[in-house]
């Protein structure tokens, strides 16, 4: 299962009842963030949630309401006494950005690693999250952006009889039933295929801001189980400033997750203008009927299916 936290639902910047966009999500004892724009602090805080065990953090891109809350974020996490390594993924100038923000934050006790993405799409699987991959894939806005996806894959049902069949000892059925391929010292291997069934329906999640709509989004996306987009208005008749400045409406996200046939789509970075999202959601469920407009804390934890 994969816990999910949409820790704020702003875009540009917080307001007193709504932080800026950011997501926390945790699978199998490790965290993930993406984003950390201005008091993202605050909102781990409000769920309860410490930065100390963050392992991952991504970035979209560097406009300020996704980035200005870094430095704080680890001189706290250096006062916890974290010593591990922590992972950062984003567009390429990652690292020189990063060090910059770092002008005021230069003494911490755990080594940075950077991942930049230089290419349209990138995938990889994190250290210690088995069978979970991260995939970023580029979008539209009026900077060097990326969505996120997280995939992570079931392994067949496990077959007893197969295994005894095949007169494989018990002690070896565990990891063969993790994917592990067993090698024994007089030569014998025992590989999953020959206990395991067909791969089972995964867990998928996508994550998407700051853009116009785009087909990366829609390949990407296809089939998730939660869809988290960009509505920066719901106003209907925002359409031309959303274009202007490379963000998308309610309608736009809606036939987006309709098009991508998600189970869910989540949307996200309002404008500050924006003060009612729910004034908006009748009329954007009519395009796609299972949206929700998401509150700072929202959160959810994904199930595989039975």
């Amino acid at each position: 299962m994969i816990d999910v936290c949409l820790l704020g639902t702003g875009g540009m910047m917080p307001l007193p009842n709504r932080l800026l966009t950011s997501l926390y999500v945790r699978y199998n004892g490790k965290c993930i963030l993406i984003d950390s724009g201005e008091a993202t602090q605050i909102a781990l805080k409000k769920k309860g949630l410490s930065s100390k065990p963050i392992d991952i953090i991504c970035f979209t891109h560097y406009h300020a309401d996704h980035i200005s809350g870094l430095p704080g974020l680890l001189l706290t996490m250096g006062n916890a006494e974290r010593t591990e390594p922590l992972l950062m993924v984003g567009p390429k100038g990652l690292e020189r950005v990063v060090n910059a923000l770092r002008v005021i934050a230069p003494e911490l006790p755990f080594e940075i690693k950077f991942k930049e993405i230089t290419e349209g799409e990138m995938s990889f699987e994190p250290e210690g999250m088995p069978g979970f991959t991260l995939s970023a894939f580029k979008v539209n806005h009026n900077i060097p952006c990326y969505g996120y996806t997280m995939n992570l894959r079931r392994q067949g049902k496990f077959n007893v009889d197969a295994a005894v069949a095949a007169g494989i000892d018990r002690r070896y059925w565990n990891g063969l039933q993790k994917g592990e391929t067993i090698e024994l010292e007089d030569g014998t291997v025992y590989t999953p295929d020959m206990v395991l069934g067909d791969a089972r329906k995964g867990i998928k999640l996508t994550y998407v801001t700051d853009t116009r709509p785009t087909d990366s989004i829609v390949n990407n996306a296809k089939d998730s189980d939660l869809f988290i987009c960009e509505g920066m208005y719901g106003e209907p008749d925002k359409l031309v400033k959303a274009k202007e400045h490379k963000h998308m409406t309610f309608y736009e996200a809606a036939r987006l997750a309709k098009n991508a046939e998600v189970k869910e789509m989540w949307l996200t970075h309002y404008s500050p203008s924006l003060v009612n999202p729910q004034e908006f959601i009748g009329e954007t469920r009519k395009i796609f009927a299972n949206t929700v407009a998401a509150k700072d804390g929202r959160s959810l934890t994904l199930r595989f299916e039975e």
